[in-house]
């Protein structure tokens, strides 16, 4: 086993039941392709070169991609950091996206790998707090701007937990395995997605606040002209964040670009 670098977050899972486990849920045939982010020592990407027709394996550890290469010999192996890589131009538009993924850049490959057109199905084993935040249901602790922003364009699942002793070198937390399906028809059209994300956070920067009064902060206008807004959105003033649903963030994003608002 290669030894694992805290500065690009590596914990190696080698567990071949979780493994194999993790490739059932993405559930890719000898049709797919499939792009994995953050390929390591190759457990994770020899599993899936099984099934899949074509494996894309993105690996940014200079020092493990000569070894990759030579186990998983089927496989293209592309030494590339994924957040910087075109994820399109490699795999296509209709692949499929896996990977054991850093805790420390979880949520900006989220956003990447949601980015349109989007993949058929997402699965990435992440930290179990964050599987638990994107998939959490409003008026819970853990609902918040990444919930809503997922949501708005995924289904997500956390299938199961995988703890932190099955990791090399040990995490010290558990981690989990998140599957993120698109939506057929997405809450929020893709031209409104960076409006929706600035509006979404801009508010849960006022997490405690109710909704009228966030709202007059983020956009600078009156308590009458919010007051319309909100009304015309079916949203209650005296609502805070963490109660209102994806649907209702759209519909609240809809209303405010009618009433003139411009997302900066």
């Amino acid at each position: 086993m290669p030894r694992a670098k805290r500065r690009l977050g590596q914990h190696f899972l080698t567990d071949p039941r979780i493994l194999q486990r993790i490739a059932d849920a993405l559930g890719a045939t000898d049709a797919d392709t499939v792009l994995e982010i953050g390929a390591g020592p190759g457990g994770l990407t020899e599993v899936l070169a099984a099934r899949a027709g074509r494996l894309i394996a993105i690996e940014k550890d200079a020092d493990l991609v000569p070894a990759l290469r030579a186990r998983v010999p089927d496989a293209t192996v592309v030494e590339a950091d994924a957040l910087e890589a075109d994820w399109h131009a490699l795999a296509g538009p209709d692949g499929l996206v896996a990977g054991n993924i850093p805790y420390n850049i979880t949520s900006p490959l989220i956003d990447k790998a949601l980015a349109p057109p989007r993949p058929a199905r997402i699965v990435f084993l992440v930290q179990k707090e964050v599987a638990d935040r994107v998939g959490a249901a409003p008026g819970g602790e853990a609902y918040g701007a990444l919930s809503v922003g997922v949501q708005a364009v995924a289904r997500a699942e956390r299938l199961f937990i995988v703890p932190a002793g099955a990791f090399y070198p040990r995490p010290k937390v558990d981690s989990a395995v998140l599957r993120l399906t698109p939506l057929a028809v997405p809450i929020v059209a893709n031209e409104e997605v960076e409006p929706f994300r600035r509006l979404v956070v801009g508010l849960f920067g006022f997490r405690r606040k109710q909704l009228g009064r966030g709202l007059r902060q983020l956009t600078g206008w009156d308590a009458r002209r919010v007051g319309a807004v909100l009304a015309l959105a079916g949203i209650d003033a005296s609502a805070r964040p963490e109660t209102v649903s994806p649907a209702a963030f759209a519909a609240l994003l809809r209303a405010l670009v009618d009433g003139g608002w411009v997302a900066r």
